[in-house]
């Protein structure tokens, strides 16, 4: 896993630029892993906007990847949906074409990481999960076993949807 602290991070890159902010985002997460109430709380908003910006994503998501699974794994308590459903974002837009290949020097730990999805999500299966937490695990389990368009479908689930399914109307 590439450290927080690797001169290689103003190398990489996420939507704005240059990714040298990413780090300092990642270590603000950790300090403060529960769920959060408002889309638009930081650090996850700024996170999700410069690594998976309009389904897009950039050689920056594939090393933060690594570090925002490794936070939600050594959490103890309650850890936000956002920790299932970035990693899975990311692959999803990564296997769609919507991102750079995936650098050699980051393969390793970013694959083992989407492996590890299974394991976090077995720590925290005994939590309360909201319905977004709930969707955000299925599309990271997908993820974990390589069914990224499973995943993919997981996350476009909505209300309606689910209510179209469960009357299986598909004429829409």
């Amino acid at each position: 896993m590439l450290s927080l602290d690797d001169s290689r991070w103003t190398t990489l890159t996420h939507a704005y630029g240059s990714a040298a902010d990413i780090p300092d985002l990642i270590r603000s997460l950790a300090q403060a892993p529960a769920p959060q109430d408002d889309a638009r709380s930081e650090p996850w908003f700024s996170i999700w906007s410069s690594l998976c910006h309009q389904d897009d994503v950039f050689d920056a998501s594939y090393a933060a990847v690594p570090h925002i699974v490794d936070i939600a794994c050594r959490s103890d308590g309650p850890v936000d949906f956002s920790f299932f459903q970035l990693p899975a974002s990311v692959e999803v837009a990564r296997r769609n074409g919507r991102g750079p290949a995936l650098p050699a020097d980051l393969a390793e730990a970013y694959d083992h990481s989407l492996e590890k999805l299974a394991d976090c999500i077995a720590r925290h299966r005994h939590e309360a999960w909201d319905e977004a937490t709930l969707l955000s695990v299925l599309a990271a389990q997908a993820v974990a076993k390589g069914h990224h368009r499973i995943a993919e479908a997981i996350m476009n689930l909505d209300d309606d949807l689910i209510e179209r399914l469960i009357l299986l109307d598909f004429d829409a």
